[in-house]
């Protein structure tokens, strides 16, 4: 046997993580107010991301700096590895970037197919689609099915207004949809705010879903028990700046709030972004 050949569980363990979204050295400036400064980030593979901070640290910002939503100053963002330049949320959306605010961004007297589509309608086949522009709303409905049945969200049927929906099931179309677009990052921005219990453990578990189907996802959040519930890691932020990044399984909920309000200070590996 070759013992100078290191063995496959050393060689896995060697091997750094695959990054889907990175930014280093971002700086957004409006006029004299520094609202991120100089901040990194690192988005795994097939991983929950919580990010979290005090109001006015800057982690908004941040994420529409992700988003495309926000230019940055200075900085780079990454995917995959390669440069990427979004001037448009629309730039974020061509490199799979899908992101669902508070506001959930749904027309609630349409039907869940509609909404599912909104904004990429499929048009029927031949002249009737283009020319007539009349939509396929079959296929709609069928692919919204499909959706919906993959992340496993009980609705009965995508003919429902959205309008006759639970906060719960609101928040499920407006991630499926994400989802259906989505094959980069997902960004969800504070989803289970204003839900009951019963509701935000849907949300939870459909967060679970997408990261099984190998789609990281971003979660904004200030429910910290639902952090820990769901999130492979926490990114702190704090001052505009990454100021920490934690495993769950190895900081008290306690510590983590510390950290985030500055009582406590990080590890040398957890301030240098984690293992």
């Amino acid at each position: 046997m070759d013992m100078t050949k290191p063995s496959s569980t050393a060689e896995a363990t060697s091997e750094p993580h695959v990054m889907a979204l990175q930014a280093r050295g971002l700086i957004k400036r409006y006029g004299g107010v520094v609202a991120i400064n100089g901040a990194d980030f690192d988005l795994r593979q097939g991983e929950v991301l919580a990010v979290i901070g005090d109001n006015g640290a800057g982690k908004s910002t941040l994420i529409k700096t992700l988003a495309g939503a926000v230019i940055p100053d200075e900085g780079k963002i990454m995917m995959n590895g390669k440069d990427v330049h979004f001037r448009s949320t629309g730039d974020a959306k061509a490199h799979g970037i899908e992101t669902v605010y508070q506001d959930l961004a749904v027309v609630p007297a349409l039907d869940i197919a509609s909404n599912l589509f909104l904004g990429r309608e499929l048009r029927r086949p031949g002249i009737m689609g283009k020319v007539f522009r009349r939509l396929d709303m079959p296929a709609m409905r069928a692919e919204a099915a499909r959706h919906l049945s993959e992340l496993k969200i009980g609705i009965k049927s995508v003919n429902q207004a959205v309008e006759t929906l639970s906060g719960g099931q609101r928040q499920g179309v407006a991630v499926s949809r994400a989802a259906a677009f989505g094959k980069g990052v997902i960004i969800l921005d504070e989803p289970t705010a204003a839900l009951g219990v019963r509701e935000s453990g849907m949300v939870i578990e459909l967060i679970r879903n997408i990261r099984d189907r190998g789609i990281p996802v971003v979660l904004i959040s200030h429910d910290m028990p639902n952090v820990f519930d769901v999130a492979d890691r926490i990114h702190v932020h704090r001052l505009g700046r990454r100021a920490a990044v934690v495993d769950p399984k190895e900081r008290t909920m306690g510590e983590v709030v510390a950290l985030m309000t500055g009582a406590e200070e990080p590890t040398e590996v957890e301030a240098a972004g984690g293992r």
